[in-house]
């Protein structure tokens, strides 16, 4: 019980609604007037240097998000809901924040996460509408991994 909620107090917060929502991936910024979305559609390190556990127990490596985030900019570049169902928003920015990437920029290397950054043009207003309120709270990304343990 104590790894659970150590585990949830550290990647989850209840949202205004009182529901649990994970802080790394949550939509932190929405532009009303033009039906847009942004935020971390994942995180592999925490800006503190520790890698990300998530709730299935899988870890992602930044060399591995990079490639995945490469191969969604280049071949899909839409997003559905919850997974399912024909495409409701398109890709309209993404950044793949690595070490290499923030010293080119000049920033000091704990100043962001290492992971994705997102964001979408949701035009489907009643779509958009549940992003607003919370109901569509996060970025959950969709794919197929090899899974692979890890001696830590």
């Amino acid at each position: 019980f104590k790894i659970a909620w150590t585990a949830v107090k550290s990647g989850w917060e209840k949202n205004a609604d009182g529901k649990w929502v994970r802080k790394a991936f949550a939509i932190t910024k929405a532009d009303d007037d033009r039906n847009l979305v942004f935020g971390w559609a994942n995180v592999s390190i925490r800006k503190d240097g520790e890698q990300i556990v998530d709730h299935h127990e899988d870890m992602i490596d930044p060399e591995d998000l990079e490639d995945a985030a490469y191969v969604f900019n280049l071949e899909f570049r839409e997003t559905g809901v919850m997974h399912k169902g024909d495409a409701v928003g398109h890709l309209v920015e993404s950044l793949v924040v690595t070490p290499e990437k923030l010293q080119k920029m000049g920033l000091p290397a704990d100043s962001l996460p290492i992971g994705w950054w997102c964001g979408f043009h949701i035009p489907d207003d009643a779509v958009f509408a549940k992003v607003k309120s919370g109901e569509y709270a996060m970025f959950s990304i969709q794919g197929r991994a090899i899974r692979e343990e890890v001696n830590t």
